[in-house]
């Protein structure tokens, strides 16, 4: 729907309707990137702001851990509770979005990386973010889990958005493959990639961790180094539930009962393991609201949005109502029609 259109809908009160159907559902909201000026990839801080008015105006904002502990009770939600979440512990994190979010007394929960945080690992997905932009060819030729691949860069395609087209065709393979995948198209683009990320791509710092949880942002873990867990074995995924949670507790003093599943990707052994660690408390990337029956080892989340208007619009629930109606006309439509 058109930018201008949104924005009119949301000054005259079009999302109101929607917030109210929706009062007796869980709200999570989750970030990522931060910036200081606006940007078409992450949220600016004068963006962050307007959404924390608005949330603060329609919702009652409260730690994720509270709300396990309200979903683990199977008593009744509160009317209109939302809480906050961030993934991967950037330092934009803490240079951008803590000072934002102590402004307006908003509590948050922040999922950290720890080799991320420990600078031992970057993020994977920020491998190819800095690779295809320092290119000294023009063409990726390269074989992905067997499959010749083959890319000629041009003008028309921003670098950021190919790498994060590859990045979703790697996903799918294993661990190890991902990461020589990886090594493999670096060298045939002729690029070094550092040891430790570069400072567009940096980690906040475990100082920065005990500054934001004693000023209460929640730290729950994303694991060791951020695999999908599904695409690794059991030994692999309870070391990183289990070593993740102790290096955090033992740094922050702080019990650890929140976990974030990398890149969402989870099934019901991943979920035995996450409760076995210790994990009271579980987060998906799958979109939606969470009612008082909600998994709450499987919680839902709407990602934040480029403006205002589209954030009220996924938060309202509008946006899940509007895809609802189009794939009912389409499935409609693509209905043959019968004679009787």
């Amino acid at each position: 729907m058109k930018k201008a259109v949104l924005n009119l809908m949301n000054h005259a009160g079009a999302f109101a309707p929607f917030r109210l159907a929706n009062r007796n559902k869980a709200l999570i909201v989750t970030y990522h990137r931060f910036s200081e000026t606006d940007s078409s990839v992450m949220t600016s801080a004068r963006l962050l702001a307007q959404q924390l008015e608005y949330l603060t105006a329609h919702y009652r904002i409260v730690p994720l851990s509270e709300l396990a502990r309200l979903l683990a009770s199977g008593a009744k939600l509160p009317s209109s509770v939302a809480a906050i979440t961030i993934d991967d512990g950037y330092r934009d994190c803490y240079e951008v979005a803590f000072p934002v979010l102590r402004r307006y007394k908003v509590p948050a929960s922040l999922f950290i990386v720890t080799g991320f945080t420990d600078q031992r690992n970057w993020m994977w997905t920020d491998k190819l973010r800095y690779i295809l932009p320092r290119a000294l060819t023009s063409t990726l030729e390269t074989r992905v889990n067997g499959a010749r691949l083959q890319i000629r860069f041009n003008e028309t395609q921003p670098r950021f958005e190919l790498a994060d087209c590859i990045n979703s065709v790697l996903k799918e393979l294993p661990d190890e493959a991902k990461d020589d995948s990886i090594a493999e198209i670096a060298a045939s683009l002729g690029v070094d990639l550092p040891g430790s990320p570069p400072p567009e791509f940096d980690s906040v710092n475990w100082e920065q961790v005990r500054e934001m949880n004693a000023a209460g942002i929640e730290i729950g873990s994303h694991t060791l180094t951020h695999p999908i867990l599904t695409k690794v074995g059991s030994a692999r995924v309870r070391k990183e539930l289990a070593e993740s949670r102790e290096h955090i507790e033992e740094i922050t003093g702080t019990p650890v009962g929140l976990f974030c599943y990398p890149n969402g990707g989870y099934n019901q052994a991943i979920k035995r393991e996450v409760a076995r660690a210790g994990y009271r408390c579980a987060v998906t990337c799958e979109p939606g609201f969470n009612e008082a029956s909600a998994d709450h080892l499987a919680l839902r989340r709407i990602h934040t949005e480029p403006d205002l208007a589209h954030f009220a619009q996924s938060t309202s629930g509008f946006e899940r109502t509007k895809t609802r109606f189009r794939r009912a006309a389409q499935a409609t439509a693509g209905t043959p029609a019968y004679e009787h």
